[in-house]
């Protein structure tokens, strides 16, 4: 799962890891989430572009989104069978651009039980390429949004200390078949594995992060706790690379 996630380095960062021809300038972001927009990398007529969308996929045969359930993430498991999503499965995907997201561990025991939350990251400090899937949506007034949502898989073993699930993290190699529209579904749904372990860094940090009205680089920093420990080996879950 991946319901916050942060961008912190500066635009040509990720214009010169992606290679998109615009030259966006944006701020950093270190609390975002979902129904707000959101910027990633696309493929069109053979090239690479820049594009916000709104973080929440509504699918094209979507008549109203009133009432429609905020689908800001997509299982790879199910996606190529799902209505929403299995379209943008087979010609609209997408990389969301980011440094890395939140994930939280309850700790304790009943009402004395908190929630921490742990600022997932790179631990080579590189961009995270999140893969994502993305739909114009257009309604009856005319009226035109570019949505989008995370595709998520099983966890790896570093993040199996918090959660079960995570982002698919894409390799510089996945993130070029991903974005090919000549890769059909199947080969492309085999990308989204559990990244290796060893591309995690897990810090926990501060409460501040609940609230969305909060958006500062403060976020980000490692509070004074122990990291999150990696389970033993015999319970990592899911296919490594």
């Amino acid at each position: 799962m991946c319901g916050r996630f942060f961008i912190g380095q500066p635009p040509e960062v990720y214009r010169t890891v992606y290679g998109y021809t615009e030259r966006p300038n944006f701020p950093g972001r270190f609390n975002i989430a979902p129904t707000q927009p959101v910027p990633v990398v696309l493929t069109e007529q053979g090239e690479r572009h820049f594009r916000l969308v709104r973080w929440g996929l509504w699918p094209t045969w979507l008549k109203d989104p009133t009432g429609f359930p905020v689908l800001f993430n997509a299982r790879i498991e199910s996606a190529a069978e799902k209505p929403a999503f299995r379209g943008a499965l087979r010609h609209r995907r997408c990389v969301f651009l980011a440094d890395g997201f939140y994930e939280w561990r309850r700790e304790g025991t009943g009402k004395a039980s908190v929630k921490q939350p742990f600022a997932v990251r790179r631990s080579d400090g590189a961009p995270m390429a999140l893969a994502g899937l993305w739909e114009p949506w257009a309604g009856a007034d005319g009226s035109e949004v570019d949505t989008g949502a995370i595709v998520t898989c099983s966890a790896n073993g570093t993040l199996s200390a918090i959660h079960e699930r995570m982002p698919a993290i894409l390799s510089p190699e996945a993130v070029d078949a991903w974005l090919d529209p000549r890769v059909d579904a199947p080969e492309a749904a085999r990308l989204c594995r559990p990244c290796p372990d060893e591309w995690l860094q897990l810090d926990p940090v501060s409460e501040r992060v609940n609230g969305t009205r909060h958006d500062d680089p403060d976020l980000i920093a490692p509070v004074g706790r122990a990291r999150a420990e990696a389970p033993p080996r015999a319970m990592v879950q899911g296919e490594l690379f």
